[in-house]
C-alpha cells in the first residue's frame, strides 16, 4: 500500500537542518488522515545507517543519499570507466555510513574472461576485504552472487556514475522493466542520465534496492573514521614506521617508503591516502567554521529578541 505523505508544521519547524529531513529507506511515524490514502509525517525514527555525502558546488552541507542501508553496492562497468581512486572514494564513504560495501563489476558480457580476471584482481588490490562480484545483467552472470546480499528484509543502494548499469540491474533483480535505461556513448563510454530521483524497490524474493542517480563526482563530507579500514595496507605499514609521527616523506626508518620501492605500495594508492585525508580535514575544517558561524548568529538572535522584548 501506499501513501501520499507531507510533512507536519511542528516537524518543519523543529528540524535542525536538511539532513534530518525524510530520504529513501528512512521509518517514519505517520498519522493517517481520515477516508483519504494520504498521511503526515510526524517524526523520522533513528536510522541504524546513512550514506551521506557533501552537495555539489561550494556549499558546505551534507545531503542524505540512502538510510537504514545494509550494503552499498558500488557499480562500475568493465569498461572506460574502472577507476581505482573513486573505488577507493566510494569504499571509504560505504563504511562511514554503517553498511557493508561490496564492488559490483557490470558488463561482464562485454569483455573476455582473461579481461574480467585481470579486473577483478586490479580491484581487489585495493578493495582490501570487500567483496568483488563481476556480473552481467544481459547473461544472468554474477546475478546469484549479488542475491545472496539482498535476503529477505535487507536493503542494498546502488551507487556509481552515469551509464554503469545500475538501472539495468534494477530491472534484472525486479525481473520486469520498472526503470528506463539509455545506451552509453562509443566514444568515451561516458553514461547519460536516465535516472532522476532515488527509489526503493521490493525484490520478488523480499530484498529491497535502491536505485540512485548517476554521480558525476563523490565529494566527502566525512570519513576520519574509515581511513584506517579502508586503506589498512598503508596503515599496517605505517605502524612500522621507525617513528610514531612519521610523516613518510623524509624521515629514515620509514616503512611505508620502503614499501613503495620495493614494490609491497604502490605510489598511486599511497597518494590516494593522503589526498582523502587531506580532503577530509579540509570538510571538517570547513564544517567547524560553519557551526561556529551558526552558534553565534543563533545567540544574536535570540539577545537581539530579549533586549527587544525588555525594552517594551
Amino acid at each position: 500500500m501506499e501513501w501520499i505523505a507531507h510533512l507536519s508544521g511542528k516537524f518543519l519547524n523543529e528540524a535542525a537542518s536538511s539532513v534530518n529531513f525524510p530520504t529513501v529507506g528512512d521509518w517514519v511515524q505517520v498519522q493517517k488522515l481520515l477516508d483519504e490514502k494520504k498521511a503526515v509525517i510526524q517524526e523520522v525514527l533513528p536510522r541504524k545507517s546513512q550514506f551521506v555525502r557533501k552537495v555539489a558546488g561550494q556549499k558546505t552541507e551534507a545531503q542524505i543519499v540512502a538510510a537504514n542501508i545494509d550494503t552499498v553496492f558500488i557499480v562500475n562497468s568493465l569498461n572506460h570507466d574502472l577507476n581505482m581512486r573513486r573505488i577507493e572514494r566510494y569504499i571509504l564513504a560505504a563504511y562511514e555510513s554503517g553498511a557493508s560495501p561490496v564492488v559490483v563489476l557490470t558488463k561482464r558480457d562485454e569483455c573476455s574472461e582473461d579481461e574480467v580476471s585481470k579486473a577483478v584482481l586490479q580491484v581487489e588490490e585495493v578493495a582490501i576485504g570487500v567483496p568483488v562480484i563481476a556480473m552481467s545483467s544481459l547473461t544472468g552472470e554474477g546475478i546469484t552472487d549479488l542475491l545472496e546480499y539482498l535476503p529477505i528484509g535487507r536493503t542494498a543502494a546502488l551507487l556509481g556514475s552515469s551509464g554503469v548499469g545500475k538501472s539495468t540491474l534494477v530491472n534484472t533483480l525486479m525481473e520486469q522493466k520498472v526503470q528506463v535505461t539509455k545506451d552509453v556513448r562509443e566514444a568515451d563510454s561516458k553514461g547519460r542520465h536516465t535516472t532522476t530521483h532515488r527509489e526503493m524497490f521490493v525484490l520478488p524474493n523480499g530484498g529491497l534496492i535502491i536505485d540512485t542517480p548517476g554521480m558525476r563526482e563523490l565529494q566527502l563530507w566525512e570519513g576520519e573514521s574509515a581511513i584506517d579500514t579502508t586503506f589498512q595496507d598503508v596503515e599496517q605499514f605505517a605502524a612500522l614506521c621507525r617513528f610514531n609521527d612519521c610523516s613518510h616523506d623524509t624521515e629514515p626508518g620509514c616503512r611505508v617508503k620502503e614499501a613503495i620501492e620495493i614494490g609491497e605500495l604502490t605510489q598511486e594508492r599511497f597518494l590516494s591516502y593522503l589526498k582523502l585525508q587531506r580532503e577530509l580535514a579540509y570538510e571538517k575544517r570547513k564544517q567547524d567554521q560553519r557551526a561556529q558561524l551558526e552558534e553565534k548568529n543563533k545567540w544574536k538572535k535570540i539577545s537581539k529578541g530579549l533586549k527587544k522584548k525588555y525594552k517594551n
